[in-house]
């Protein structure tokens, strides 16, 4: 990015390089493509009309969603091929959820538990609706999903109940291999794809029709998909990429699309500087210099690999050096490499998105930002 637009730029703020973006969309569309199965991106990570339309561009098939408000942003927007991975408990979200169901081509909602699926019958049946239905499955994440011992018996509940039409299972497993974190995005890979193949085989053995196997993060998704016994993966965070996903190799720095900029502000202590981004701009999801990854701080400043950033109230970021200087001068423009970028998109109001090609800059709204009901 030249000076001219660097000078543009209102910091704290995110800035994402349309073209590393629109290169990663085409590379997982590529992926799901040669291995024929189908994509379905999370947008929690963009959170953006803008962003998914390019991904439904490429060919996506339809986007996946976190929570209600999400779906609901992407729908009223004409994106209305939904599945919301994630269970809705609460009549508040359930009453929402079938007005979306009305406006939508297709919505796909989750049930990991006869509680959830009772909540979702009798919403469904006094909306007059069928609602169609994925169970969630736990392969080993040990988050929402339930367990492969108790899968039949939930899926006959499911498909007995009113209002609802089973039609697949999905699970969220990321890097976990035989129980564990691992480092092995093949072995996770293929695990995943054997557990919901042998999860969906168990189904129609008693005699349930399941359509959709759905599965694959984006460290595990290309693997998962090669496996060829899925039918669709749900990748979110390969659209920018992070810190997070060069060190689980799934990607090259050259692939990280988004980069915050801060400005130092203070430089009273020769061993630190402050930037005007704390707590309300880096998030602090990941725990710095801890195994297996050792994240290096809350955020990577690349002009400046050896000052870390592991310390921060609401509105100030102290950035360390080890050598006690860090040679910084207040006014100073820096770049910084999120760790995760999900939650870092969520913080802002506005990104600036960047045309390398034309070099432009242009100032966009994150439109589910915050829609977290």
């Amino acid at each position: 990015m030249n000076q001219k637009l660097l000078n543009e730029l209102e910091t704290p703020c995110l800035a994402i390089d349309l073209d590393i973006t629109k290169r990663n969309i085409a590379a997982m569309q590529s992926i799901a493509d040669q291995y024929k199965v189908k994509l379905r991106p999370h947008i929690k990570t963009h959170k953006m009309v803008y962003f998914a339309r390019l991904q439904m561009q490429a060919g996506a098939c339809g986007l996946t969603c976190a929570k209600v408000s999400e779906a609901e942003v992407m729908a009223e927007s004409g994106l209305d091929d939904l599945f919301i991975a994630y269970p809705l408990v609460g009549a508040f979200r359930l009453a929402r959820a079938m007005k979306l169901a009305r406006k939508c081509s297709r919505l796909i909602l989750a049930v990991d538990s006869k509680e959830t699926a009772d909540m979702l019958s009798k919403a469904a049946t006094e909306a007059s609706l069928t609602i169609e239905v994925r169970l969630e499955v736990d392969t080993g994440a040990r988050r929402t999903g339930i367990a492969a011992d108790s899968l039949v018996d939930l899926a006959l509940y499911v498909q007995s109940l009113p209002g609802l039409n089973l039609t697949g299972i999905y699970t969220f497993k990321s890097l976990i291999y035989q129980g564990a974190p691992t480092e092995d995005r093949e072995k996770a890979g293929q695990e995943e794809g054997k557990l919901m193949a042998e999860a969906a085989k168990t189904l129609r053995e008693a005699g349930l029709s399941i359509q959709d196997i759905s599965a694959g993060s984006t460290p595990t998704g290309e693997n998962v998909a090669r496996t060829g016994l899925v039918s669709e993966i749900r990748p979110g965070t390969y659209i920018f990429n992070d810190h997070m996903m060069v060190c689980k190799n799934w990607c090259a720095e050259s692939d990280i699309a988004a980069h915050l900029y801060a400005t130092v502000v203070s430089t009273t202590y020769p061993d630190y500087a402050v930037l005007d981004g704390g707590t309300k701009t880096f998030p602090m999801d990941i725990t710095p210099d801890e195994p297996p990854c050792f994240y290096p701080g809350y955020a990577f400043a690349e002009q400046y690999p050896d000052l870390k950033l592991i310390r921060m109230s609401e509105e100030h970021g102290m950035l360390h050096s080890p050598s006690g200087q860090t040679n910084l001068h207040v006014g100073q423009l820096l770049k910084l490499r999120p760790i995760h970028v999900c939650p870092t998109v969520n913080m802002q109001n506005h990104v600036y998105i960047y045309d390398r090609e034309n070099e432009t800059l242009q100032k966009m709204v994150v439109d589910a930002r915050g829609m977290l009901v």
